[in-house]
This record gives structure tokens, C-alpha cells and sequence, in this order.
């Protein structure tokens, strides 16, 4: 395998539900049909462009929505006079999603899409935050009111949280917003409190500073419910679809009749068998175990002439190795998906993989322009520096094992799949694979409820020409709207002294863009650096600038993290003390008079690394190593989109001090990734934050390009449009 680009250019009832065991399970359906072999003749080439939004990850959470019988009324808003139903400010901050302002964003993102004049819209999955009643009422007429506005077409494909699981299930969050800023308890039945009431919603005292509320509104609807609400939206046929089919179809476009794939749309005949060890129906071996009838919502949808729409459901849930076969749609039965994946799609949903094979080459064989597009990423996600990142941060670090294996790309790009567009991971990226047989350009669209918020537009030019346009959300109409429910918020954790209380700077936000920067730099203080960056790192960062580390860079000393114990006042380095469990030993106090020359001398060395480059130490003194963990969010976030938040003069920083670090061959000495307490203080220093600026390089490049592009199939190109440079190769 190489990877390459060119440089220079740069529903079903209960008894349809059976378990392996059974002799009369439909396991015939659970493989694709054969497909009509009438010749067809080809399609027209694209002779006006067409355009494409893709929106993933929209997490829509109706902040204005409605619970049955009133059971919460909300908070009053003054600017929308409307009663308001959000999640707290401190669960958006320690969330890798927002929850709330993400509402105004999706308006916004479809406001922009209706004036550029596009008519189709894919939602990628995760279109809803956990598909709940409340939710999909809000979304569906959302989406209803834009098709009947301005002639939009959407088309969803399932994400980990829309649903959960196959089946439904209870759910709710404990952190709603409530009267006089504090938490709400909202949960259906199933949950602890919420066991014993008849009625469609209770209110309960469970000992909380509010009363828990109990409604079924909150629950998770699993795929029949969920697909229900958009069935009118890419997961039934409609008579305006020039062509519309599911993997289990029997027909082709040779054939092709309204009423036959609604017939057979019917989520009878779209279920497949799953087996905890691989797939099932056909494929299934002698020795597969708790075999499963699940629903797959993938189709194949031609709403313009000449272009067709490949829609994966890329959700693999795994029944668990303690699944109650005779209850086979409890939902316990089954694991989420979030880690499966493609990796999981290749061994637990083959005959997905096998009719993609068939929509491929019968889109080349009509001259189709096929855009595949899911949930889940088909190629790593972090411009190749997945293995450093978990070599340094530990293994299931950064969501690693949300990465797809080489071995998962290669077989997707010998499936004929050129090009997709997938979500999942909030993530601004583009990933090329180029083989012997197959060429795959995968796109990672950003979530307008992250960092940055954005959406992806394709111009479809030709068959083989596609433009790529990442369109910002930078300025978003009422973000700030509900700003005022959360100083209630804030004012009520001030007043209890909590660990919860976070940045108020938030509410001075400017824009959306600046709201998501805050966001983000939030996130990394509150849930970031405490779950996933080493003690030694963490403590570095939160005491130390640019000018402390380009000098530790240069540092050369025999001082180890044993001795800082017997010197606390040591200035940046003494905090490294936290880390190390070593008795103090009063006999080393001698460690200070020597870490001070050495630091002294490694003071006069950064001074002539950084005049060499026409800079000077003051010049680093500007930005923090709190600046730069957030920073290395952005890059790894975004892509090239943080490149606007950057400065260039803090790249061209970074690279001296990535430069100067590449040179150290400094090791350490780890225990189950600890670092020992023999190591010394450079040694630490060189090798953690070495190897951090190494990666933060590869984040920080602009190949292949994120951000506005051209890709050309037939000479398996991807050009970069943008101007952005990031650091230098």
C-alpha cells in the first residue's frame, strides 16, 4: 500500500425477530439478492454542476421542544419568549459535543445551503442526540419545513446515537438545566427513579436539588422509531426518487418501479443476522454464537440524474457475550457501535460489503457519479500520526480505536469505493489511499457542534471532477440566546463553591466561531488534560510558556524527578514533583545549585537557537503551554481549519521548538507508562514533548489538503485551492 497525493498540488414486529437457534429464521434475506443483468443504457454526463451539502453530527437537541403533558415547562427565555429545554453549560464543556447552541447552528448551516441554491442535503449520521421522541419531533419538522420551503431533498444515514442500540431502551440525562441554575434530572421509565408511575410522566423526589422528572419522551426509540420520523427523508422511497433500493432488493434500475421498492422497503425484508463472532445468514460458520436479527438501513437513491447516493448504515452492534437469545430485541443484548466501525462492517455485515461491490460497478457501468457517504471514517483520521499519539498518550488514547486499519481501507477501496464522506469523530480531515486496485478519498466532515463549526459542499463538475468547499459557521444568528439561563447556571455554582464551576469569559463570546473556540479550549482544561495527558506533561503544561520550554529544550542536566522532591521551589520544573512518588531525601538538596547552572547554560543556548532563526526568547514568552495543548486540539480537530486560530508567528515557534527537540535522542525509563522517578528532569522534558511537537507537525500540515480542494478520480488527484500553509515539511 501507498499513500499519496501530489505535492505540488497540493420495524418490524417482535415475531419477525428470531435468534440463531431457531429453525425458521428468514436468513434467505440476510444476503444480498442477485441483481437484474438487463443492460441499461448509460446515463448522460453531468453537464451543470451539482451541488452537495453533507451535515454530520448535527446532535440535534430541540432546545424549544415540547414534553407530553408539560412534565418539565422549561425555562422562560426573554428574547425567544419561548420555554427553553437545555443541557447545563458544564455538561457542553466536558462533552466532546455541544448540546444546545448547536440548534441555531443547524438553522444556520440550512439558511446557507437554501442561498447557495443547493437541493440535496446528506445527514451522516448522528442527526439526533440519542433519538429521543422530543428530538425527532423537532428534527422532522425542521426537515419537513426546509423540503417544502426551497425544494430540499435529505438524506440521513444512522449514526452510534441515532440509535444507540438496535432496539429501544430507556434513557435521560441527569443534567438538564433547571429553575435557579441548577441540574434537572430528566429520565423515562427504566431509570432508578423513574420505576414506579403508571402514567406517561410523573415528577419524583429522589433526594436531588430538583425533583427528577419522569417521561417517556426521553426515551431512546432504537431504529423503528427513529426511522419512522425520516422515513419521508432518504429511508423509504419516494415516487419523486428517479431510482431507490436497500442491499436486499430483488430489482434493478432496468426494472425499476415505485411500488415494487416500497413493497419492499418494508423493514421485514431489511434485516440481516449478526452473530457475536461474525455475520450471520449465509455467511455464518459452524461455531458463530448468539445470533441476532437486526435491522440495516443502508439504500442506494438517485435524486438528480446521474448521481447516486450511497447511504451505509455503518452501525455494527456486536451481541454481547451474555445476550439472551430468547429475548433477542432486549437491548441489552447488544454493545454500542462508536468503536466498531468499518473495521467490524468487513467481518459483521458482509453482505453490505458485497451489494457495495455490485453499486459500484453498476455505477460505472451506467456512468453514474457515486458519493458514498455514513457515519463512521473509512481511513485514519490524524495524518498519520494515529501510532504516535497512542505510542505517547497509551493505548485507546484519542479514540484510537475508533481508527480503521489499512487492511479495513484496502478492502473498502477494492469494494470500488473512490469516495466518501463520513462524521463521527467532529473532525476536519481528508485521508487518500491509492493501491494496485483501488483509489479511495475519505472525507471527514466537521460537526457544527464542535470545533470548528462547519459543513462540507460538493460541486459535482463532471463525473470525475468534485470540488470541495468546507462552508464555516463562524457567524450564527441567536447563538447567544440562551446565554442568560446559563449565568443563572454560573451564579449557582459560585454560590456552592462547586468543582463544576467553569470560564464565564464564554459568555462574551462574539460569534459562534469564538463561542467554539472558548468551547474547546474548556474542554481541554476540564476533561482533556486530566483524563488523557501523563501527570509529567500535564504539570508542565500548566506551569511553564514557550520561552521555559524552548530553554528546557536545550537543557542537559543530571537532576532527577527523585531530587525535585527535596526542592519544591524550583521554577517551571518544581511541580514535576507531583509526579513522582519518591521519598524525599534531604542529603540531594545539593540538586538545586546544580539545576540552576544548568538551566543557565541551557538558557544561553536556546538564545543563539532562536537568533539563528531572527527571533528572540521574549518572543515565546507570549503563549503558554495551556495555549499550546489547546492549540494541538485545534490542529487535531480541525485540520486545516485552525489554521485561522493560529498565528503564523506561533507555527513558525512551534517549528523552531520542534526543530530543536528533533535533534534530543533523549529516553526514559516508563512502568506501566509511568514515568520512574531515576528519570531526570531533560530526559523527561526532550522525550515527552519531543515527541508532542513531532506529532503536533503532522496535525499541523495541510497535505492532503481539508480545507477547499479538487479531487480528479480518473487521475486519482487531490489539489489544494486554500492558500493555507501550515508547518513546513
Amino acid at each position: 500500500m501507498k499513500t499519496v497525493w501530489p505535492l505540488g498540488v497540493l420495524f418490524f414486529s417482535a415475531s419477525l425477530l428470531v435468534g440463531c437457534g431457531d429453525d425458521n429464521s428468514n436468513s434467505e434475506l440476510l444476503q444480498p439478492p442477485p441483481k437484474e443483468e438487463t443492460p441499461v443504457p448509460e446515463s448522460p454526463a453531468i453537464t451543470n454542476p451539482v451541488k452537495v451539502a453533507f451535515m454530520p453530527d448535527v446532535h440535534f437537541h430541540d432546545v424549544y421542544g415540547t414534553f407530553e403533558g408539560n412534565a418539565f415547562s422549561g425555562l422562560v427565555n426573554s428574547n425567544s419568549g419561548q420555554p427553553a429545554v437545555i443541557r447545563t453549560m458544564y455538561a457542553q464543556l466536558t462533552s466532546t459535543r455541544l448540546f444546545n447552541e448547536n440548534y441555531f447552528a443547524f438553522l444556520a448551516a440550512l439558511d446557507d445551503a437554501a442561498q447557495r441554491g443547493v437541493k440535496v442535503i446528506a445527514l451522516p449520521g448522528d442527526f439526533s442526540d440519542d433519538g429521543q421522541p422530543i428530538h425527532m419531533r423537532g428534527l422532522k419538522k425542521i426537515l419537513d419545513d426546509y423540503s417544502q420551503r426551497y425544494g430540499i431533498e435529505f438524506f440521513a444515514a444512522p449514526g452510534n446515537h441515532d440509535p444507540n442500540v438496535p432496539f429501544e431502551r430507556p434513557g435521560g440525562k441527569s443534567d438538564f438545566l433547571g429553575e435557579d441554575g441548577k441540574e434537572q434530572r430528566i429520565y423515562s421509565k427504566g431509570a432508578a427513579e423513574c420505576q414506579d408511575y403508571t402514567e406517561s410522566w410523573a415528577t419524583i423526589d429522589a433526594g436531588y436539588e430538583l425533583p427528577t422528572v419522569c417521561t417517556e419522551d426521553i426515551r431512546e426509540l432504537g431504529y423503528k422509531g427513529v426511522t419512522a420520523a425520516l422515513a419521508d427523508h432518504g429511508f423509504m422511497p419516494k415516487a419523486s426518487y428517479l431510482y431507490w433500493e436497500t442491499p436486499y432488493s430483488s430489482y434493478s434500475t432496468a426494472n425499476y418501479k415505485f411500488e415494487t421498492a416500497r413493497q419492499q422497503a418494508d423493514w421485514q425484508y431489511r434485516q440481516y443476522e449478526i452473530c457475536t463472532e461474525g455475520t450471520g445468514g449465509a455467511y455464518k460458520k459452524s461455531h458463530y454464537t448468539h445470533c441476532l436479527t437486526v435491522p440495516d438501513a443502508s439504500y442506494l437513491v438517485e435524486p438528480i440524474p446521474g448521481v447516486w447516493l450511497l447511504a451505509i448504515d455503518a452501525n455494527v452492534y456486536l451481541p454481547s457475550a451474555s445476550a439472551n437469545d430468547a429475548d433477542p430485541t432486549n437491548p441489552k443484548n447488544f454493545s454500542g457501535s462508536g468503536n466498531a466501525g468499518y473495521n467490524r462492517m468487513i467481518t459483521h455485515k458482509t453482505q453490505v460489503i458485497e451489494w457495495i461491490k455490485t453499486v459500484t460497478q453498476r455505477a460505472k457501468e451506467q456512468n453514474k457519479q457515486l458519493i458514498s457517504f455514513s457515519h463512521f471514517p473509512m481511513t485514519e483520521f490524524y495524518n498519520g500520526a494515529s501510532d504516535d499519539l497512542e505510542a505517547l498518550f497509551g493505548t485507546g488514547s484519542f479514540q484510537i480505536a475508533r481508527r480503521p486499519t489499512e487492511d479495513t481501507a484496502h478492502a473498502l477501496a477494492q469494494a470500488g469505493i473512490e469516495l466518501h464522506i463520513g462524521g463521527h469523530m467532529h473532525f476536519n480531515d481528508t485521508g487518500v489511499r491509492e493501491y494496485d486496485d483501488g483509489f479511495l478519498v475519505n472525507i471527514q466532515a466537521p460537526s457544527m457542534a464542535a470545533y470548528v463549526p462547519a459543513y462540507k459542499l460538493l460541486t459535482l463538475t463532471s463525473k470525475s471532477a468534485i470540488e470541495v468547499e468546507t462552508i464555516r459557521l463562524n457567524q450564527v444568528p441567536r447563538f447567544d440566546e440562551l446565554f442568560e439561563h446559563y449565568q443563572m447556571e454560573h451564579q449557582h455554582l459560585a454560590a456552592q463553591k462547586s468543582e463544576k464551576l467553569w470560564n464565564a469569559d464564554i459568555l462574551a463570546a462574539k460569534d459562534y466561531h469564538e463561542f467554539n473556540s472558548i468551547y474547546l479550549a474548556e474542554l481541554t482544561r476540564l476533561r482533556f488534560l486530566p483524563k488523557e495527558w501523563p501527570c509529567e506533561m500535564r504539570e508542565m503544561l500548566f506551569n511553564m510558556n514557550g520561552r521555559d520550554m524552548l530553554i528546557l529544550s536545550q537543557l542537559d542536566t543530571a537532576v532527577t524527578l527523585a531530587q525535585l522532591q527535596a526542592n519544591p521551589s524550583l521554577s517551571p520544573v518544581a511541580t514535576l514533583a507531583k509526579c513522582t512518588t519518591a521519598t524525599p531525601q534531604p542529603s540531594l538538596s545539593v540538586a538545586a545549585e546544580t539545576i540552576t547552572a544548568d538551566w543557565e547554560r541551557a538558557k544561553i543556548k536556546a538564545a543563539s537557537l532562536v537568533q539563528a532563526n531572527r527571533l528572540t526568547l521574549d518572543d515565546f514568552v507570549a503563549w503558554s503551554g495551556f495555549d499550546l495543548a489547546t492549540d494541538f486540539y485545534r490542529l487535531a480537530n480541525a485540520g486545516d481549519l485552525a489554521l485561522d486560530d493560529i498565528t503564523p508567528e506561533r507555527i513558525a515557534q512551534y517549528s523552531v521548538l520542534a526543530d530543536a527537540l528533533a535533534n534530543t535522542q533523549a529516553t526514559i525509563h516508563l512502568s506501566n507508562n509511568k514515568v520512574l522517578d531515576e528519570n531526570t528532569v531533560s530526559q523527561v522534558f526532550q522525550n515527552r514533548f519531543g515527541a508532542l511537537f513531532a506529532i503536533l507537525r503532522k496535525l499541523g500540515t495541510s497535505i492532503p489538503p481539508s480545507d477547499h480542494f479538487m479531487i480528479n478520480l480518473e487521475q486519482r488527484e487531490v489539489s489544494n485551492l486554500s492558500d493555507k500553509s501550515g508547518f513546513a515539511e
